[in-house]
């Protein structure tokens, strides 16, 4: 049975320890409060930009764009977007477990696809399997602006215009609610799928045309889907990591909660057994 100087000593550590991880909880609560806002902000944007490129792409049969056209899949892109850290829960091992099994369900050799990793735990895991990294992300901050991102999101584009890859899946983790995230496969090159549904009555006059308009604004469509993705993807790695402190902190109180009752108990022997020898001490001498 352990001392009782070693289990006040587990007490005090569990104890600095529960102070970290509420510390921990409470920032990432901040952060997630902030991630949230910006990930709703950008959402009528990108609806509005979507809107805009489908009314354009439909309602001209001549406009002509790579970004528009299907061509044989020789090669596949991959946008994985994870942490830079643990300490999230499941946020980073979901989205790696579910992008490596789809690359190992899809192609045979590594030089049938290419990766994106955003995170540097992505990174690091696809690295130490020897899998095609063509382009790392590190070190994004908490609250990224599309300025952060600019760079990312022209490369990726870039990279299907040049041929590097013929399609490209994003992965992220998208965020629902404060305890809840989910998976997400989004296709973002080619632009094969825009709907004109909701643009289906809109009437745009083109200057200079079709065309010129589509050059400027297909690259921008597609990286605002990728900046969005990544903001979606911040609130759910925050969400993430103050679920995981609480659990945490909670995990801690309990522990503490144990220890407690285990040092009262051996305390109470203790003095037990020293009354009993004192007891037995005075029946000896009488």
């Amino acid at each position: 049975m352990a001392s009782l100087r070693d289990i006040q000593s587990r007490i005090n550590s569990t104890k600095k320890t529960s102070q970290i991880t509420k510390a921990m909880q409470m920032v990432s609560a901040a952060k997630l409060n902030r991630a949230e806002m910006n990930a709703k902000a950008f959402v009528p944007y990108m609806d509005k930009i979507q809107e805009v490129v489908a009314s354009i792409a439909a309602g001209s049969q001549d406009a002509e764009h790579p970004m528009l056209v299907s061509r044989p899949v020789k090669r596949t892109g991959y946008i994985v977007i994870t942490a830079d850290r643990g300490l999230v829960g499941p946020y980073n091992s979901s989205i790696l477990r579910a992008v490596y099994n789809k690359i190992q369900e899809r192609h045979q050799s590594k030089d049938d696809y290419a990766i994106i990793a955003i995170g540097k735990v992505g990174r690091d895991f696809f690295l130490k399997r020897e899998m095609n990294v063509v382009l790392e992300i590190n070190g994004l901050p908490d609250q990224p602006s599309f300025t952060d991102i600019m760079e990312i999101t022209s490369k990726a584009t870039g990279m299907f215009t040049d041929g590097t890859y013929d399609e490209l899946y994003m992965y992220y983790n998208h965020y629902v609610s404060a305890i809840s995230q989910e998976v997400t496969e989004k296709k973002i090159l080619p632009l094969t799928d825009l709907d004109s549904s909701a643009a289906s009555n809109l009437t745009y006059e083109y200057e200079p045309s079709a065309d010129a308009i589509l050059e400027v604004l297909l690259p921008q469509y597609a990286e605002s889907l990728i900046y969005g993705a990544l903001l979606d993807a911040k609130a759910s790695e925050h969400a993430s990591s103050m679920t995981a402190m609480k659990t945490a902190t909670d995990n801690a109180f309990e522990l503490i909660d144990s220890l407690t009752l285990s040092f009262n108990r051996a305390r109470q022997a203790k003095i037990t057994q020293e009354i009993t020898e004192i007891v037995g001490g005075v029946a000896a001498l009488e």
